[in-house]
C-alpha cells in the first residue's frame, strides 16, 4: 500500500471530494493520507501524528464522508486508478467490559418466607388496629 498520496495522485481522484469552503485547516488530501496512515498502522485516533492535523477534525470529516457513502467511492477509485496496491478488509471487534461489584455477580436468591407471607401467618389482618380486640368493620363479613 502506498504511504501517502502525492498532489498528482490526489488530482486523479479529487473530483470525488466535496469542495472545501471557509477556513479549512486540513485539506482533503491530508485527511485521506491520515486515513491511509490509520489503516496501515492500525492505531487509535488519538495516536495520529500531528502532521495530519487534529485527530478530532480528521475523525469528524471521515465520519461525515462515511455517512454520505463517499469512502466507498474513494476506495473504489483508489483501486481503479491503481493508487492502492491491495484491497483493504477491516474486521472490528468490540471488547466492552462492564465491572460489577463482587456481590452484583449473581448472589443466590433468598429462600425465606416473604415478609407479607409472615404477616399472614400471624393470623391478624393487616387492617386491624393493635388496640382493638374485635375485628374491624372492613374485615367483617
Amino acid at each position: 500500500m502506498c504511504t501517502e498520496l502525492t498532489e498528482a495522485q490526489y488530482a486523479r481522484i479529487a473530483h470525488l471530494f466535496p469542495r472545501q469552503r471557509g477556513n479549512v485547516q486540513v485539506s482533503n488530501r491530508e485527511t485521506l493520507n491520515a486515513l491511509l496512515y490509520l489503516v496501515r498502522q492500525g492505531c487509535v485516533w488519538r495516536a495520529l501524528p500531528e502532521r495530519y492535523g487534529r485527530w478530532h477534525t480528521i475523525y469528524m470529516r471521515l465520519r461525515r464522508w462515511a455517512e454520505r457513502g463517499l469512502l466507498e467511492q474513494v476506495w473504489a477509485a483508489l483501486l481503479a486508478e491503481r493508487l492502492l496496491t491491495e484491497e483493504v478488509h477491516v474486521a472490528a471487534l468490540d471488547s466492552t467490559i462492564i465491572q460489577l461489584h463482587q456481590h452484583g455477580a449473581g448472589a443466590p436468591k433468598k429462600r425465606g418466607d416473604r415478609r407479607s407471607g409472615a404477616r399472614a401467618a400471624a393470623g391478624r389482618p393487616s387492617c386491624t388496629s393493635s388496640r382493638s380486640t374485635s375485628p374491624p368493620r372492613c374485615c367483617s363479613r
